[in-house]
């Protein structure tokens, strides 16, 4: 018994004689900092641990024999080494991970003011860019409209049916709650507001980037539910020359260029476009579902480099667009006595900007200014309004930075008059002067801990003043784990450009009587968890869960003067309202495919008169599926299916639910790309869930928008960069 007791015994021992332990340090090739939570994994084998916060790893239990060791870490390149145990040095290795191409393009954003990267800035922000904006634009080049409505927690309201002037909403937030601006100048305001998207091409666009939530504080009243900043393309020491050529299957057409060099002292970009649409009716009632469009737009920009330290910057807008829908024969010329409707825009977009950068020690002065013109004219068959708006913007800031402390501080104006041209008694004239100040700091208590706290105090002439501060805070539990807090208060003065005004063409409305009116006031805030990491050594993943709230106290709404009245007037509603809900963004790559899943759940109402309600036209749920196979620089094809939920008329009815889904193809030869591109290839539209109008074809109540009035669309064309 002894003898068998010594037997297994001694063969137990050999076995564990021959396991052996792999140690290791891993760091960043560039920086030299050790990587926190690395996969470290034997190849073929279970077998694996990952590094902890100081770059060390040490995996136990192996036996003897040569393996493959596997480093994967996500935006970083695997590496992997041959080792034979047993291991005779004593040196513990150090593995250098060098970063993916893609990571070391760093993406750094402008609308937080400040000078940080994506990952190391408190206030969360999203940006479509790079290659998402090339595939976007080969969807649809002649507006921004869509690539807004099919980022997730973005829905793009269609206001009106016949000529689709379209404005956007966050987080389930009328248009007017928004800031859309264009390099950090607010270009896009008042009454120009519901023609914003739908006459902005995307050619000329480097990034775009989104705030949601308040963001009063950074920008001014008009932000309560965030800003939408479009990024100009900027001139390189490499040209850059992009030609495109789009047409439809609707009788579309987009030509656009664009060009931009860097020289010794000055550089330049230059945009130019022509975008055509014929009318469109598809679906036989004789009333366009797209209207005819011819629009121009040029904006040229030049940079002159006056030394090492400052930069002055010029450029302008130009954009001139007519845009007609209604009944289809009369646009095409061959009118007949029954649909006589028509609905007619004439615009006119003039702007310049002028932004000047001084860089000083550790800090920079920046001065900027801007001054539109928007000349705007709506013509019914018994009715018209005309009206144009002079807009201007002022700043003057301040950076100071070091090592781990920013401050910015600074001081603007804003102006806004609106001229009626119309010939009524009652005219909706509208001007607007507020001044402000605003200061920020960023602080870096940590590597792993940043907070950003901002205050601005703005003064109206009309309304008084108003204090609005904020504060945001990231937190980097390790590198895959993130999360983010933010809330803010915010203010919007009153005005009569918006949704509700613009769907009855501003038509029996009376004048704002500043007296019986309050400005709107909010708060609201946002926190989101990020978490990134690889799977399986060759998948990498990323999810972020963001939950959100904002409250709007004293809303302006829109009724009858009195019972019975055919006048339309502005009050302040006795009462608030609110929007809360989550949205859920998914990424997973492999290779060359890259799968994208997002999902908005929102819950908008309005608390008025101890009445609680759901805000019309704003579905709870919207889902997003995105499935692209890429190549780069060879082959792109994408793959897209959006679903948006029940929503409720401001009738109280309910619409149905629905799925819009699109195939996009593209192919590089060189210089040349090739796409083409099927929109909603199953012609999901409204007129397939009833009648687009009610009432008689010369005098038409068109029902309100909730779905694609356009069906299925081809398009395709060419790109050529030189």
């Amino acid at each position: 018994m002894i003898k068998k007791i010594l037997i297994i015994t001694v063969l137990s021992i050999f076995p564990a004689l021959a396991q052996n332990t792999f140690k290791a340090f891993v760091k960043d090739k560039h920086s030299k900092e050790p990587l926190i939570g690395v996969n470290v994994i034997l190849k073929d084998t279970q077998i694996g641990s990952s590094t902890n916060e100081n770059g060390y790893v040490e995996i136990t239990n192996i036996r003897d024999g040569s393996y493959v060791i596997i480093f994967s870490y996500i935006g970083f390149s695997s590496q992997s080494i041959k080792v034979t145990f047993p291991i005779i040095a004593d040196e513990i290795p150090v593995i250098f991970l060098e970063p993916e191409a893609e990571e070391l393009e760093e993406i750094s954003v402008t609308s937080t003011r400040g000078s940080r990267l994506i990952d190391d800035e408190p206030t969360r922000i999203e940006v479509i860019a790079g290659e998402e904006i090339d595939e976007k634009i080969s969807m649809d080049p002649s507006n921004i409209s869509m690539m807004l409505n099919e980022s997730t927690g973005i829905q793009v309201q269609q206001t009106s049916a016949s000529s689709v002037n379209s404005t956007f909403r966050i987080q389930g937030l009328d248009g007017r709650y928004t800031q859309l601006l264009k390099d950090g100048f607010p270009l896009y305001s008042g009454f120009s507001g519901s023609l914003s998207i739908v006459q902005i091409p995307p050619l000329d666009l480097r990034q775009i980037e989104i705030i949601k939530g308040s963001s009063s504080t950074l920008y001014g009243g008009g932000a309560i539910a965030g800003l939408i900043n479009l990024v100009s393309k900027e001139p390189s020491k490499h040209r850059d020359l992009l030609f495109l050529i789009n047409t439809t299957t609707a009788g579309g057409l987009d030509l656009s260029g664009f060009y931009s060099q860097r020289f010794e002292q000055y550089g330049l970009t230059l945009f130019a476009s022509r975008n055509t649409q014929r009318a469109y009716d598809n679906n036989d009632d004789n009333f366009t579902d797209l209207p005819e469009i011819e629009r121009y737009s040029f904006n040229p920009k030049l940079y002159f480099y006056l030394n090492e330290q400052s930069t002055l910057e010029i450029g302008g807008t130009i954009s001139t667009e007519d845009r007609i829908g209604g009944g289809i024969n009369l646009i095409e010329g061959t009118p007949d006595t029954v649909f006589t409707y028509t609905e007619k825009n004439l615009s006119d977009r003039y702007s310049t900007q002028i932004k000047y950068k001084l860089k000083l020690n550790g800090s920079e002065l920046i001065i900027k200014n801007s001054i539109g013109y928007f000349n705007r004219t709506i013509i019914l068959p018994d009715y018209s309004f005309k009206g144009n708006q002079v807009s201007s913007f002022s700043e003057a800031s301040y950076n100071w930075q070091n090592e781990n402390l920013e401050w910015i501080a600074g001081l603007n104006c804003l102006s806004e008059d609106f001229n009626d041209k119309s010939l009524f008694i009652n005219k909706l004239d509208y001007s607007d002067y507020t001044v402000g100040s605003f200061i920020q700091n960023t602080y870096d208590i940590s590597e792993n801990i940043i907070i950003e706290s901002g205050f601005r105090a703005d003064y109206n002439f009309d309304y008084g003043l108003f204090a609005v501060p904020r504060v945001s805070l990231l937190l980097k539990f390790n590198h895959n784990v993130s999360s983010r807090f933010g809330g803010g208060m915010g203010y919007k003065i009153p005005t009569i450009f918006n949704e509700e005004a613009e769907k009855i063409f501003f038509r029996s409305l009376i004048p704002i009587n500043m007296d019986r009116i309050k400005a709107e006031r909010s708060y609201g805030f946002n926190f989101d968890v990020n978490y990134r990491t690889i799977l399986f050594d060759e998948f990498t993943f990323s999810i972020n869960q963001l939950f959100f709230y904002t409250r709007i106290n004293n809303p302006l709404l829109i009724g009858a003067l009195e019972t019975g009245s055919l006048l339309f007037e502005f009050f302040t509603g006795d009462g608030f309202v609110d929007t809360r809900g989550a949205e859920t963004n998914l990424k997973i790559t492999y290779d060359h495919i890259k799968f994208f899943f997002g999902y908005t759940f929102i819950q908008a109402k309005n608390h008025i008169w101890d009445i609680n309600g759901t805000l019309p036209l704003t579905p709870k749920h919207r889902l997003g599926i995105v499935l692209i196979f890429e190549e780069h620089d060879n082959y792109r094809i994408g793959l897209e299916a959006y679903y948006t939920g029940k929503q409720f008329l401001s009738s109280g009815e309910s619409t149905t639910d629905f799925w819009v889904t699109g195939l996009m193809l593209e192919k590089k030869f060189g210089f040349l790309s090739v796409f083409l591109n099927f929109e909603n290839f199953l012609d999901t539209r409204q007129s397939r869930y009833g009648s687009m109008y009610t009432g008689s074809p010369s005098n038409p109540v068109f029902a309100e928008i909730y779905a694609p009035t356009d069906g299925r669309i081809i398009n395709g064309g060419i790109k050529i960069k030189l």
